[in-house]
């Protein structure tokens, strides 16, 4: 870059550098354009650097599955029951003569009766599980290296440099 954009060479050689860059850039296919230059003495150099560019995107992280198991225990549970007993007493008697005519069969019948354990099973709700989603925000500390353009100007020989200073005094703290 001793001259710089070719400001401080012969015109033959400009000319000659302006026809070299305009069929590099058409053969190559770039969207590069090359900025014409009205005076032979004026020229445009553009600095570029790079920024981020973040986007999000929703990905699976996984999922929660909720499901029942049947797990099945033996319970023991005393049950008070009630039957009935035959009691048979006897009782003698003194040979005592009977009113009874003849001797004969006869025959008691006493119902006896108990209680007999029913088990019956049924369906309780005892607690109830829900399950929702919700949303958590973080932060994330990303790092990434960007690069950026900075111009130089370099000279050969007593050539003066006169810079705007508006556009010229921080060319390199951008």
């Amino acid at each position: 870059m001793s001259d710089f954009l070719g400001l401080f060479s012969d015109d033959n050689t400009q000319n000659a550098a302006n026809q070299n860059s305009q069929t590099d850039s058409s053969n190559q296919g770039n969207d590069t354009t090359s900025s014409t230059q009205s005076n032979q003495n004026d020229g445009t150099l553009q600095l570029h650097k790079e920024e981020l560019d973040i986007s999000k995107n929703n990905v699976d992280a996984g999922e929660v599955v909720i499901s029942k198991d049947v797990v099945e225990d033996q319970k023991t549970v005393d049950v008070p029951v009630m039957h009935e007993e035959v009691v048979i007493k006897r009782t003698p008697l003194n040979n005592e003569r009977s009113d009874s005519s003849s001797i004969s069969q006869e025959t008691i019948t006493i119902p006896v009766s108990q209680e007999e354990v029913e088990v019956n099973k049924y369906a309780v709700t005892t607690e109830e599980i829900s399950a929702s989603k919700r949303q958590v925000e973080e932060t994330q500390q990303i790092q990434e290296t960007l690069k950026r353009e900075e111009a130089h100007v370099d000279t050969t020989g007593s050539v003066n440099i006169v810079s705007d200073s508006s556009s010229f005094s921080d060319i390199n703290n951008s």
